[in-house]
């Protein structure tokens, strides 16, 4: 440095004492300094104390001589203790050539700029606030510093920084968020460490509002949270949950949809091998649950991203236990918020306005009420039902609209991906469950895309799953709102039956639609368009997957007699095979179909329906499911032994003769023998007593017993038979002679209305085409025809 060169009013013994290389004596030049800055102090001479602190400055500490650097260091230190309480009129030029040394390549020269801030700020106190985010930005660098020295130093100026920040009420927080923002992404450990320990302490002031700003850095924070260090870690977690409580107290004052994207981004794993990771997930899945739970429906828009999120957590296995009661809490909480406003038109809300009206609350409120209580039942997860959520005054609740496109879109991939865990697509089918009974209009819209993929889950491995979607395809075979004037290719209108429609159902179809919302459900039996489709599509899903008919048809069949009308499933589907080209699926399913008929205790109604034909509708019944069981002989037979048409059982089995017997049909008629001895045909039993009127029921059974090799069935059947009684032991006095005549007349008068000699005649026609096809079959090795509707 040139020694020669003016710094007055720095003394030439000032100047050369602050270039020495001893620290001593730089300390001696800098209590020079300071006696010289009090004079001017004294004396109010700004023009003097500036002059002086551009000489440190510019001369000193950004010289190009590093001794010259750190005497211009103290300097300026010693010029801040000197101006004292002034010391907020210099502190640009004072601080800022102080910050420039913070990049020097010498350790001990940062150490230097280090100690000089320190003494400057801490004469300064708040009047450095306006020049926060320069010091920040300093700090920042300071920490992440490789030289331990440098670091402890930077620490204790942090401290004394952050005890500044906290008694002052004068801090800026508008202007540094942008900066917080920026360096929140650093990857550095040490400037992460710095930077959360500074949202720790602002978050803890009272007069600053950091929850105003928390969506800059909540993305930032959950990039922090998967740092490799265990400190790192654990204090993000203190500063999450603190941030946390701060959001549960006052929750109207929160942005939440700003946030909900962020944490659906990071409810999902990118990497399941980092162990960080999941950390970071069960961290955003609780606080999704916590969102969704406080701001309520203004998660809605977000509802897709959320399942997207959610759904995969729900077949977790119990190494992430927490992870998957968290999910499972938010898909509860937030299945609950879709309710029956959410099916209106939106030119309809348009028109009402964003608020609801007091008179549309109080009707919806037994509807919600209902659906909730199904939802809960529905549920695995009943801790949940106590879930209260934030709900702004009806003035100031925002217009939300439901993401049904989305929400449906998320399902469908879910139920597609094969590798979908059995509780993601158990909750993905109560979802559209869900939706199909809260906003049934709007996912009728949806239901020919998603019609396929519903048939198909039926041949899923788990039985819960195919309950589940029984369930919604129940729903859609019955919900008004699928009820629609034009008819589906599949439906063959031609052919269409007359489905029967209970009473009850039919005052739901004819009520509003408000009304139609509330009330219908799988127990509400009111076919629509969507049910003879249904009834066509499952019976052609069963001859395309032989295996599925065999393993899970009959359970499919009973599950939907419970869902559904059986009347109308019995009926339709006889409709169907009517018109079955694949002969031999038809007679297999009219086998299947006789079964469960026979021996369902879900069927109890229907066979009692059918047992006496009392009524036209009943041997309307019967006809229709006769003409179809023709495809079975047997089946047929069982069927006139159900419904006591004992004279017509006997005339089929006189035809028996002329069928060619093989040994699946022996087996038929075995297993016809087991179940006349099983306490769905006790009645018929007991008709035996009555020898007089019951002559064809013991001719029918002795034709069975004609048609069996001496087998175990044939044992059972001789022993049976061997027990019917003679005639004129039973023979009585009394008067219940008379009434059995009566009771005669009475079925015979019913009975009258069912043309027997047209029945006998669509039996031979049948039998005669299943023949031919028998002989086309062994006179061709060829494969089976493709089952298609006549």
């Amino acid at each position: 440095m040139n020694t020669e060169k003016d710094f007055s009013p720095l003394t030439p013994n000032i100047v050369r004492a602050l270039n020495d290389k001893l620290y001593e004596k730089r300390k001696v030049a800098a209590l020079e300094i300071e006696k010289l800055v009090r004079e001017f102090v004294a004396q109010n001479n700004s023009t003097q104390i500036r002059h002086v602190i551009q000489i440190l400055a510019s001369e000193f500490a950004l010289s190009q001589h590093p001794h010259s650097r750190k005497g211009g260091l103290i300097g300026l230190a010693a010029c801040s203790i000197a101006l004292g309480k002034d010391s907020g009129l210099y502190l640009k030029e004072l601080i800022e050539p102080v910050l420039t040394c913070f990049n020097d390549s010498d350790s001990r020269l940062r150490y230097y700029a280090c100690e000089a801030l320190y003494n400057i700020v801490k004469v300064a106190r708040g009047a450095v606030l306006p020049h926060f985010n320069l010091l920040f930005d300093g700090l920042s660098k300071l920490a992440a510093d490789p030289d331990p020295n440098v670091k402890s130093g930077s620490e204790l100026l942090d401290r004394l920084l952050k005890d500044i920040v906290t008694e002052s009420n004068k801090f800026d927080l508008v202007a540094f968020v942008p900066l917080l923002r920026e360096r929140i992404y650093s990857n550095n450990q040490y400037a992460r460490q710095f930077i959360i320990s500074w949202i720790h302490v602002l978050e803890a002031v009272p007069d600053i509002h950091l929850l105003d700003y928390f969506p800059e850095i909540l993305d930032g924070l959950f990039q922090i949270l998967g740092d490799n260090s265990k400190e790192i870690r654990r204090t993000c977690e203190v500063v999450l949950g603190e941030l946390l409580k701060e959001i549960k107290k006052t929750p109207s004052s929160v942005k939440f949809a700003e946030m909900a994207n962020i944490l659906v981004i990071h409810c999902q794993v990118a990497d399941e091998t980092k162990l960080t990771n999941d950390l970071i997930q069960l961290t955003a899945m609780t606080w999704m649950r916590e969102f969704i739970q406080l701001a309520g429906r203004v998660m809605l828009p977000y509802s897709s991203g959320i399942l997207t999120a959610v759904l995969p957590c729900l077949s977790y296995d119990d190494r992430k236990k927490n992870t998957k009661e968290a999910a499972s809490a938010c898909n509860h909480s937030l299945m609950k918020l879709v309710t029956p406003e959410d099916d209106e038109e939106e030119e309809e809300e348009e028109g009402n306005g964003s608020t609801v009206s007091p008179s549309r609350d109080d009707g919806q409120s037994k509807t919600e009420a209902d659906g909730n209580d199904m939802l809960n039942a529905s549920q695995d997860s009943v801790g949940f039902s106590n879930i209260s959520f934030y709900t702004p005054a009806s003035a100031d609740r925002p217009h939300v609209i439901l993401d049904l496109d989305g929400i449906v879109q998320v399902l469908d991939r879910h139920l597609h991906d094969s590798s979908t865990g059995m509780m993601t697509r158990i909750a993905v089918l109560k979802w559209l469950y869900h939706l199909y009974i809260k906003t049934p209009r709007k996912m009728f819209r949806h239901t020919d895309s998603l019609f396929p993929m519903l048939l198909k889950t039926l041949s899923d491995e788990s039985d819960e799953v195919i309950l589940k979607d029984l369930e919604v395809l129940a729903e859609i075979a019955s919900s008004p709102a699928g009820q629609t004037d034009k008819t589906s290719s599949c439906d063959n209108t031609d052919n269409k039956l007359e489905l029967k429609v209970p009473e009850a159902a039919k005052t739901v179809q004819q009520s509003s639609t408000a009304s139609k919302v509330a009330d219908s459900s799988p127990s509400t039996p009111s076919m629509n368009s969507y049910f003879y489709k249904f009834m066509i599509n499952l019976l052609k899903r069963f001859s395309l997957e032989r295996k599925l008919l065999e393993n899970r048809g009959a359970f499919i069949i009973r599950q939907l007699c419970l869902l559904l009308n059986a009347e109308n499933i019995f009926h339709s589907m006889a409709d169907i095979l009517l018109k079955e080209e694949d002969l031999k699926f038809a007679s297999t399913m009219v086998q299947t179909l006789n079964t469960i008929l026979l021996t369902s205790a879900e069927l109890f109604q229907l066979r009692n329906q059918l047992k006496d034909l009392r009524t036209q509708e009943s041997c309307a019944l019967f006809c229709c499911l006769y003409r179809s069981w023709c495809h079975n002989p047997v089946a047929t037979v069982s069927l006139c032994f159900l419904t006591q048409n004992y004279k017509h059982a006997y005339d089929l089995i006189q035809k028996f003769g002329d069928l060619e017997v093989t040994v699946e049909f022996l087996m038929e008629v075995d297993k016809l023998v087991q179940l006349i001895e099983s306490p769905i045909f006790t009645y018929l039993r007991l008709q035996l007593l009555d020898v007089e009127n019951n002559p064809y029921l013991i001719k029918a059974l002795y034709g069975l017993l004609m048609l069996l090799p001496q087998s175990q069935a044939f044992q059972l059947l001789s022993h049976r038979l061997r027990c019917v009684p003679n005639p004129e032991l039973m023979r009585t006095v009394d008067g219940s002679k008379s009434m059995d005549s009566k009771q005669q007349v009475s079925k015979l008068a019913s009975h009258a209305q069912i043309d027997y000699s047209e029945l006998l005649q669509h039996f031979d026609h049948v039998q005669s085409k299943h023949l031919e096809i028998r002989h086309q079959r062994s006179g061709r090795a060829s494969d089976l025809p493709d089952r298609k509707l006549m």
